[in-house]
């Protein structure tokens, strides 16, 4: 039977403050400040915990090994001998935000009645550009059985950053639904991430009915708020988009095209009068889950959003207004938030039958448990950004995840599925 499935990404052991991504306001202001791996990976781990509370199912994604040797190489650099900047890069934990993983179609929308999966390039940013081979490896283990296509990464020179710029709407997670690709154009003052082309590539290869997939421009106006992906400022499940006023260049065509193609579609518009644009990403309101529970839609939003007025009030008055939203649960996942990911970028969502995967990369509370268990032996409790070339500092981190994929006996899955 199809279901939801959230793969979260287990924050790894190298997770640090180096400020590498331009655009994300929250990882530039938090830059060279000293991070908590071990707090960040088990708060990380009571979010699935609390996901699992509320009956869903729920995944795993490993952390990558850090730092990475091989992209050293390619550079004809080791860590031992790299500019600072390449040691950054090599041990960046970013991996973590499983939601520029790839970006999943599911099988009630492709031609051929697979799921199909395309790993991100992610090459706008350098220290996310060499994760593909890794993230590769892994979703071709996890998602071995022939009810899925595992593509490769859309070349260069079209930048691709996964399912943090695509949605999907249907009237139920197993029907045929419309899938809206969220594209960005360059000429403001941070990147433009996500290519129109490469969006066209990923809609191709997956096979999908062009009358009913949407190409969307995210507004210049949310980028330049820093809205870096389009998850900053917009979340869709099954019939219900979430978003706020600005995120789309062209709202009024957007909502008539998926009217048109999703007439039971709810369209849930938070107006700028209420929450500012500034509010809503400082928050990470829109950053959320958005999933179907017994209780009806229900919104995983970070502290962050309570302890903001503006977003937290916005919220009670449309969930005892009998909005779409009919619950609002809050997690703590302020490591994560730091660096600039909230509960949606910490998760990739995956319409499938559970029976299909590789049951290593499914949790259950006695699974977490075992990684939480890996997690305080053997994480660093306290990463400065300034100590990235300690070369005691490497050899923790390159022993925890060894103990981490030992534990999961995940150990071979890079020599059987490594693509780079």
């Amino acid at each position: 039977m199809l279901t939801e499935i959230n793969f979260d990404g287990i924050v790894g052991p190298s997770h640090n403050y180096a400020g590498l991504s331009a655009g994300n306001l929250a990882a530039t202001a938090h830059a060279g400040q000293v991070s908590q791996p071990r707090a960040a990976a088990l708060q990380g781990l009571d979010k699935m915990r609390a996901n699992l509370a509320l009956g869903l199912t729920q995944g795993v994604l490993l952390p990558h090994r850090r730092p990475d040797h091989r992209w050293l190489a390619a550079l004809a650099t080791t860590y031992d001998t790299a500019p600072t900047v390449l040691q950054a890069q090599a041990m960046s934990a970013s991996a973590m935000w499983a939601a520029n993983a790839a970006t999943v179609s599911p099988a009630p929308d492709t031609a051929d009645g697979r799921c199909h999966l395309s790993v991100a390039n992610l090459m706008t940013m350098p220290h996310r550009s060499h994760e593909w081979p890794e993230t590769l490896a892994q979703l071709r283990t996890a998602f071995a059985h022939e009810a899925f296509a595992v593509h490769g990464p859309v070349p260069a020179p079209f930048g691709d950053e996964g399912a943090a710029n695509h949605m999907r709407l249907a009237a139920s997670h197993d029907a045929p639904g419309v899938e809206v690709f969220v594209y960005t154009l360059p000429g403001g003052p941070f990147p433009a991430r996500q290519h129109p082309t490469a969006s066209e590539v990923i809609a191709r290869a997956h096979g999908l009915d062009p009358a009913r997939t949407l190409f969307v421009q995210q507004s210049a106006e949310a980028i330049a708020a820093g809205a870096f992906h389009n998850d900053v400022v917009a979340v869709a499940n099954e019939r219900v988009l979430f978003a706020h006023e600005h995120a789309f260049a062209d709202k009024e065509r957007f909502y008539a095209d998926l009217r048109r193609l999703l007439p039971e579609v709810e369209i849930v518009e938070v107006a700028a009068s209420d929450v500012s644009l500034a509010d809503a990403i400082a928050s990470y309101l829109f950053n959320a889950q958005l999933v179907t529970t017994d209780a009806g839609p229900t919104l995983i939003v970070p502290t962050e959003a309570r302890a903001t007025p503006t977003v937290w009030n916005w919220l009670e008055r449309h969930r005892t207004g009998n909005g779409p939203i009919r619950r609002v649960e809050t997690v703590d996942v302020a490591q994560s938030m730091a660096n600039g990911g909230g509960p949606a970028c910490l998760r990739l969502r995956v319409v499938a039958d559970p029976a299909t995967i590789d049951p290593r990369f499914l949790v259950d509370a006695a699974r977490l448990d075992r990684i939480a268990a890996v997690v305080r032996r053997w994480w660093p409790e306290a990463i400065d950004p300034a100590a990235l070339g300690d070369p005691a500092l490497v050899r923790d981190v390159e022993a925890a995840h060894g103990q981490l994929l030992d534990a999961l006996d995940l150990s071979g899955y890079l020599t059987v599925n490594h693509a780079g």
